[in-house]
């Protein structure tokens, strides 16, 4: 009986062991709790000699302060990805440095520094601890004891020419692929624009309508990263050559008097469309996030170096009265008679030099080249230009009338609406700006998440 009932109890205890071990197996695994946060400071104990993907690590590793990136994956539940190496180790193989003050993290580098010399002196992880537990106990004999005991260690430290060999050559590359990079871009711009007239006080029925730009933008620039900054900070210089228009719409009725005579010019539509070939040099200041947000703000100097113009009345008519005979004539040999109705040619007004103020904002995208691609909307305006303002006419009327006299018969030519009644001109203009940037070097954000997602494992070999 007592061998039955042993026999029971063993099967019974075996059954729930294999019960206990299918539920364990069958139940859905649990998510893994982080201790670390990501963007939190760590350093690798040195006792931990392995990635997560098998592969051992680079001597100088166990002694940098990293940052976490990302945590956990597919492949690695409790893997912690680590920046600028890309390598997944264990979060319990991590230590976080977070709050500490800068002396104590130099202190544990100082640590992990002497226990890495010892690494290379050829030591096992076995005498590494047997001779920090002797360290520790002739930390607790007399001070004597442990004076007399230092010149023995300090030879190991005549071995400063081979750290050099490997550490500060990878930490000098990284320092200068964090210092910054340049982009050289081609750009193309265009939308909506106006010149900004305005009338003298005694033009009525002056209105001045939107035109629209086209302009090539051939820049340079330089930005500067730092390691946790999420923003680069960049400045622009460059190039610009493009087209702008803006147009007018109004009526003329002007009075003066001209060799004795009192003179009447009317028209019943003036219609002139300006145009202008342009040259801007930008000087701007620009912010791109991580993200790929881009915002760019500053002068931009702009210089207008043709101006014609196209000009159509309709409708007019010259009068010239004679106040001693009483006698008035109307498009005639006295007067005068415009027939053109159309004119065009060089404005005298030339807009000159302006300064504007120009602000992009906008997206770009990381291309697998490691150039990028930009897309945004653009806005510019003159803030202060070199054409001198006129408080009134500078002309008695758009139409230059010159009275008969000497046997000649008067003639009458057209201006430029611009010239003839703008007080003052500016420029303003807005619309969408597409780019591609070549970076040098290149940019590889793009490159790099997807190393550190699909294949891990060939970011240490190739450390």
């Amino acid at each position: 009986m007592k061998t039955i009932k042993s026999i029971l109890i063993a099967a019974t205890l075996i059954g729930a062991t294999v019960v206990s071990t299918l539920s364990a197996q069958q139940a859905p695994a649990q998510k893994h709790e982080f201790r670390v946060a990501i963007g939190d400071s760590v350093m690798i104990k040195r006792e931990c000699q392995k990635y997560c993907t098998g592969e051992t690590p680079s001597v100088w590793v166990w002694d940098k302060v990293h940052t976490v990136r990302q945590l956990g994956t597919k492949r690695f539940a409790d893997g912690v990805l680590l920046m600028n190496i890309y390598s997944w180790m264990c979060e319990d193989c991590l230590i976080p440095v977070n709050g500490r003050a800068k002396e104590a993290a130099a202190q544990a580098a100082e640590e992990q520094a002497a226990d890495r010399e010892a690494f290379e002196a050829g030591k096992s992880l076995e005498e590494i601890a047997a001779e920090k537990a002797a360290a520790e106990e002739v930390a607790e004999e007399p001070a004597e004891e442990v004076v007399a005991e230092e010149p023995v260690e300090e030879p190991v430290a005549e071995e400063p020419a081979e750290e050099p060999v490997e550490e500060p050559v990878e930490e000098t590359a990284a320092k200068k692929a964090k210092s910054g990079y340049d982009r050289f871009t081609i750009g193309v711009r265009g939308g909506v624009a106006s010149q900004l007239h305005q009338a003298v006080a005694d033009v009525k029925d002056a209105k001045w309508g939107i035109g629209g730009d086209a302009i090539l933008d051939l820049q340079y620039a330089h930005y500067w990263t730092k390691e946790g900054r999420s923003t680069d900070l960049g400045l622009i210089v460059g190039l610009g050559v493009g087209y702008a228009q803006g147009s007018f719409k109004g009526s003329e009725n002007s009075n003066f008097k001209l060799g004795g005579l009192d003179y009447t010019i009317t028209a019943d539509e003036i219609r002139e469309t300006d145009h202008q070939i342009q040259l801007e040099i930008p000087l701007m200041f620009s912010l791109i996030h991580e993200s790929g947000l881009f915002f760019n703000v500053g002068p931009r100097f702009m210089m207008p170096v043709y101006t014609p113009f196209n000009e159509k009345i309709n409708g007019s008519a010259i009068q010239a009265h004679d106040p001693e005979t009483d006698v008035t004539w109307v498009d005639n040999v006295i007067t005068g008679k415009y027939n053109g109705e159309k004119a065009e040619g060089d404005n005298n007004l030339q807009f000159k030099f302006h300064i504007m103020l120009t602000a992009e904002i906008g997206y770009e995208w990381i291309l697998k080249s490691g150039n990028s691609l930009g897309l945004g909307v653009f806005a510019d305006y003159s803030v202060w230009n070199t054409r001198p303002k006129q408080d009134a006419r500078k002309y008695n009327s758009l139409l230059d009338v010159t009275a008969p006299g000497g046997g000649e018969v008067g003639s009458v030519v057209a201006r430029p609406v611009t010239d003839a009644y703008a007080k003052s001109t500016g420029f303003f203009d807005v619309g969408v700006k597409l780019a591609y940037h070549f970076n040098f070097p290149k940019k590889q954000k793009a490159a790099k998440v997807e190393a550190a997602e699909l294949a891990p494992a060939e970011t240490p070999a190739a450390e």
